[in-house]
């Protein structure tokens, strides 16, 4: 999918960077460069912070700051060892290289944290559970905290994961990422309550905090999944371009045509068989034609897609 979208959030230096380097040929020196300006620009934003200056403001007065990139990379860097007279590698070993320089290593602390929030999460949602259904005896206000603590760490797990760098996705701002882990935490939390409900451990105006847990953290979701701006780097960015170039069927005219002829044959023999079953055993189960046509050509959909290519 082209990535056309402009950046909405000002504050986000990494993506403004990656912008103001879009055109600049990838190369070892000219990403150690950039690595070098994103530490400066970073070290701008910080101050003029300090000085009073919004986020979103002093993102963009250091980028403006900054001048012309391709100025900065041809003073930089060499012309026989850069950028500005190499043209990027094209297809798949361009990619594996911008992989490679752009690759983050893994963080221990991180690693550590999300074993033991996830061993906390699992345990504490499991004797809850087991509370719920009557196996262990335990009061209702203990099933109650052991939820708590269990959504608190489904929520821990899905905020300190999204704050975290990685080979294709720049960090997410630690604010969105604790919203995130607020919505993760509702929304298990009301689950949680509606279970207890269901289990008869808890009488029915639980549901009312099921209900309340459950719809804030969907809106919570809708809010920030319809504010989400695009995290992916530059390089991921340019492969999934240079990806979606590839049509198959644009490639292929003669495949395109031969899925539209067995799609419609498909769903004729789909229709008849619904027909027949209507009138024989009964619309019970009549829909399972329909439901066998729907299956039968999403297989053939794939085998067209990702099946061997004609030589």
């Amino acid at each position: 999918m082209t990535d056309t979208t402009p950046p909405r959030r000002g504050g986000d230096i990494h993506r403004l960077l990656d912008d103001a380097f879009a055109d600049i040929p990838l190369t070892p020196e000219s990403q150690d460069l950039k690595e070098e300006v994103r530490a400066n620009l970073m070290a701008r934003v910080a101050d003029l912070e300090a000085a009073g200056t919004s986020p979103v403001d002093a993102a963009h007065q250091a980028i403006d700051e900054l001048g012309d990139v391709h100025e900065l990379v041809s003073e930089s860097i060499a012309p026989d060892e850069g950028a500005t007279t190499s043209q990027p590698a094209p297809g798949w070993s361009g990619q594996s290289a911008a992989f490679r320089l752009a690759k983050v290593r893994p963080k221990p602390a991180f690693v550590v944290r999300v074993v033991v929030a996830s061993i906390v999460a699992t345990a504490a949602l499991l004797l809850a559970g087991l509370a719920a259904a009557g196996v262990i005896p335990v009061p209702l206000g203990v099933t109650i905290l052991l939820l708590g603590i269990g959504a608190t760490g489904v929520g821990w797990i899905v905020g300190d994961s999204l704050v975290q760098e990685t080979t294709t996705n720049h960090p997410m701002p630690s604010g969105r990422g604790a919203a995130y882990a607020v919505a993760s935490f509702l929304t298990v939390y009301g689950l949680g309550f509606a279970g207890l409900v269901a289990l008869a451990a808890l009488p029915l105006w639980g549901i009312v905090f099921a209900a309340v847990g459950i719809v804030a953290g969907v809106v919570l979701f809708s809010f920030l999944g319809a504010t989400q701006t695009n995290r992916h780097k530059a390089w991921l960015r340019q492969a999934q371009r240079e990806y979606t170039m590839s049509n198959r069927f644009e490639e292929e005219p003669e495949t395109a045509a031969r899925f539209g002829i067995y799609s419609a044959v498909i769903w004729l023999v789909a229709l008849a068989l619904f027909v027949v079953l209507s009138f024989t055993v009964g619309w019970l189960w009549s829909w399972l034609a329909l439901l066998g046509g729907f299956v039968v050509m999403m297989l053939v959909l794939a085998r067209m897609l990702y099946g061997p290519r004609r030589s």
